[in-house]
């Protein structure tokens, strides 16, 4: 990975995403692109789609109908693995950890995504794998050290601190080695100084040449971060443009405060 900075390129399209539960219409129509290089904030009142939205991207939903696009592919018929291996890395609101493992451990995890021996033929050492298992430890421990958890490496990832597991679980999404990273409400349950330390390491991870997409409530982290905003309410898209932008935008306005 390496900084490529902001360019023209859209790295993920997202045309005409429509997805509904039952009678509840979760996204309508919605389209906007990321831009490879950036910072994009996905933001809206509760109940807007985001985290839906962030489940299509990810595969966890089929949509219904649309297309997203992710370096010139269609992801349509893409497993959650199959976006991985393309690029795709993902965080979540609630932190998701192999808590009896180790932090080292949850970290490999990620990894084994770009190894040939796999997740399993790490776990049972056999001879032909074990040079790749330790250059992928290396690798696990550069991405430990990146994120400030070196120390922690053997520790139990259910004994460390919530700040520290949601570092643990940064450090597993980029030794997955993504091109684009989604972190949904990776702020919350965070404190002031824990918070500024986080846009701290977005900005590092952007320096990487690792584009982020987050969805988050923090608006004084996510206008501070942010490169661009994309609003949504109800399931629909509402507004878009640069934080300065969006912050004007008078059906912004509307939308949070309810006028």
């Amino acid at each position: 990975m390496k900084n490529s900075g902001p360019n023209e390129k859209g790295l993920l399209r997202i045309e005409n995403a429509n997805k509904s539960f039952g009678g509840v219409h979760a996204v309508r129509d919605v389209s906007f692109e990321v831009q490879e290089g950036v910072i994009q904030a996905l933001i809206g009142p509760n109940g807007a789609g985001k985290t839906t939205l962030f489940n299509l991207i990810t595969g966890v939903f089929p949509l219904d109908t649309g297309h997203i696009i992710f370096n010139d592919q269609d992801t349509g018929d893409k497993k959650i693995f199959n976006l991985v291996s393309m690029g795709i890395a993902r965080t979540f609101q609630n932190v998701e950890l192999f808590t009896g493992m180790t932090v080292l451990e949850n970290v490999l995890v990620g990894l084994h995504v770009r190894t040939k021996c796999g997740f399993l033929g790490a776990i049972a050492r056999l001879p032909n794998v074990q040079r790749e298992e330790k250059e992928a430890r290396e690798k696990a421990m550069h991405w430990l050290d990146f994120v400030g958890l070196a120390h922690a490496a053997n520790n139990k990832a259910g004994d460390l601190a919530f700040g520290w597991q949601r570092s643990v679980e940064i450090a597993r999404a980029l030794a997955s080695e993504p091109r684009l990273m989604l972190l949904d409400e990776p702020a919350a349950g965070l404190n002031a100084n824990e918070t500024g330390q986080l846009g701290d390491l977005m900005r590092q991870i952007r320096d990487l040449g690792v584009t982020l997409l987050l969805v988050e409530h923090d608006m004084s982290l996510t206008m501070e971060i942010a490169d661009r905003i994309v609003v949504l309410d109800q399931g629909a898209k509402l507004s878009e443009g640069t934080p300065r932008e969006v912050q004007a935008d008078e059906k912004v306005i509307a939308a949070y405060l309810g006028a």
